[in-house]
């Protein structure tokens, strides 16, 4: 078995969504979303329901720890993506985070705050959801990719991503914050930095072509670099095809990069066998869900807590 590291989370929380369809007040800034045409929405939501459910089986084959949730509002089309509402820390601690879109604040739930409570060791819950009134919004491990080793918080900056909101965070939880513009080929800005990156234990993916600010693009990869971890570079077609939203985990005998299967299908040879020097590719089929604008990062809230005995 692979040693164990504090960036791969041997467990995470999922919400299997009913209702699924693509959520309108998002797709503004999020030029990841698909328009689903006159797809009939009970087959829609039932493809969705079925990739969840297959994505889940998958993990759990590989020794992930899977807490599963029902997401069975139809008010909160996004309920599929817990990422962006919370997170959780070494040292048993858990934030909430303030959400731009309406109807994605209702996504918030007591009941997976409890089980964490139950199930693992939770010191405190730091809930900044009371910055939304003021237009303050950081939508958790979307707008953020963590380093968790080197505490370090990369940040695109959008309107998801409030560099107070952001200063905050990283005060609390001890990451230094590295924020940068990004955008595509179109000068579309990138709405969450998880669609364009992705950090290992030993290996980065990253869309740095897609930083616009040149200088802040060497300082990103060098980070990066200086951290020891080997950097992948995706093209902005790769990041097109979600290969930047991707989340390494601990298996049962090994660590993971659990990624889509457009996201597998679009990495290089030479990608993959840089990747597998040190996880194991697991991709998982969900053409639905990636519909909704995000991949299978984004359906994932990862576990840094200690179990309870």
């Amino acid at each position: 078995m692979s040693r164990p590291s504090v960036q791969a989370p041997a467990a995470v929380v999922m919400v299997r969504p009913h209702h699924f369809s693509v959520n309108t007040e998002t797709a503004q800034d999020n030029a990841f979303q698909a328009n689903h045409g006159d797809a009939d929405s009970a087959q829609l939501a039932r493809r969705a329901y079925d990739e969840h459910s297959a994505a889940v089986a998958e993990l759990e084959r590989h020794g992930v720890r899977v807490h599963v949730f029902e997401g069975d509002d139809a008010a909160t089309p996004d309920c599929v993506f817990p990422n962006n509402w919370f997170s959780t820390h070494a040292g048993g601690h858990v934030a909430i985070y303030p959400m731009k879109a309406m109807n994605r604040r209702r996504e918030r739930r007591s009941d997976i705050i409890e089980m964490l409570k139950t199930r693992y060791r939770v010191q405190d819950v730091i809930d900044y959801s009371g910055l939304e009134p003021d237009g303050l919004f950081l939508e958790g491990t979307g707008a953020m990719v963590l380093d968790h080793i080197g505490r370090i918080a990369y940040a695109v900056a959008s309107e998801r991503t409030n560099p107070i909101a952001l200063e905050r965070f990283c005060t609390h939880f001890g990451f230094e914050p590295m924020v940068f513009p990004a955008a595509d080929a179109r000068g579309t800005p990138i709405y969450h930095t998880n669609v364009l990156m992705c950090i290992g234990t030993d290996f980065a993916l990253i869309g740095d072509g897609m930083i616009t600010d040149r200088a802040r693009r060497k300082e990103v990869v060098a980070r990066l670099e200086e951290s020891g971890r080997r950097v992948v570079r995706l093209t902005e077609a790769q990041i097109g095809a979600f290969a930047g939203n991707a989340i390494e985990l601990q298996g049962r005998d090994a660590r993971l990069l659990a990624l889509s299967r457009t996201a597998f299908d679009a990495l290089t040879v030479t990608q993959r066998a840089t990747i597998t020097e040190s996880a194991t590719l697991v991709p998982l089929s969900i053409p639905t869900l990636e519909m909704a604008g995000g991949s299978v990062r984004c359906t994932m809230a990862g576990i840094h807590l200690a179990p309870r005995r």
